[in-house]
């Protein structure tokens, strides 16, 4: 029995708050089980120099985490000056990943900027931040339609995240912290609805775990992220 009580192949409760940052050209909060993570998106009309001229717009992403998400308080990584390795690891991940479903040559020479805060961390915060980026990035393109500054969406697709274990042997979907922190193996899965991957990110915490295993693991993501993708949809309806 998993901690949760949920079944193997059971997500935690998914929901997504559009709106929420009110001033934001697109925001949604996430929540999976006790994770929340506020996604916000921000346009600039401008691009890094090194695409000034290109016609070619840029996605990025920045992550952080507030000093009580977790169950003891973190320094700001403003007050210590730099940001850790694990910070600028995750906000890459989250840019490559919805850059991976954008045609930047529909977008123009502007920039959209996904801030991910995490109000509350019980395990799989980057997937929740994909999963949740996607909504807030998608409405912001709206809101430039609607605008008129352009005249499609540059969607190219969805794109969604989840993690997926190795507990007491078993392949489980969607690990919270009490799974993730005693867990033999764990990875996340960035995948597209169109069945392409992005990224996936898997480490034997313990013993090595076999090519059947890891089909496990991918079965199992694979399925967790349709049903996000079908929320993720429900929240822009």
């Amino acid at each position: 029995m998993r901690p949760s009580g949920r079944s193997a192949d059971a997500l935690r409760d998914v929901s997504f708050m559009t709106g929420f940052a009110h001033h934001a050209e697109g925001s949604c909060l996430i929540r999976m089980g006790g994770t929340e993570v506020l996604c916000t998106a921000s346009v600039e009309g401008r691009v890094p120099g090194f695409l000034r001229g290109t016609g070619l717009g840029w996605v990025t992403a920045e992550y952080g985490m507030l000093p009580r998400a977790t169950h003891t308080r973190g320094d700001r990584e403003a007050a210590r000056g730099k940001q850790s390795g694990r910070t600028q690891e995750i906000q890459r991940l989250i840019g490559r990943s919805l850059r991976a479903v954008v045609d930047r040559s529909a977008m123009g020479e502007c920039s959209i900027t996904l801030d991910c805060d995490v109000l509350n961390a019980d395990g799989g915060t980057r997937c929740a931040s994909i999963t949740g980026a996607w909504v807030a990035l998608s409405l912001a393109f709206r809101h430039l339609e609607r605008n008129r500054v352009i005249a499609k969406s540059p969607m190219s697709g969805q794109v969604a995240a989840v993690s997926c274990g190795l507990v007491d042997g078993s392949a489980v979907l969607d690990l919270d912290y009490a799974e993730d922190s005693n867990a033999e193996a764990d990875a996340n899965f960035v995948l597209t609805e169109g069945g392409g991957i992005v990224e996936i990110q898997g480490t034997a915490e313990k013993a090595p775990f076999s090519e059947e295993q890891f089909s496990q693991l991918m079965q199992l993501a694979k399925q967790g992220t349709a049903r996000l993708y079908e929320l993720q949809r429900a929240a822009l309806a």
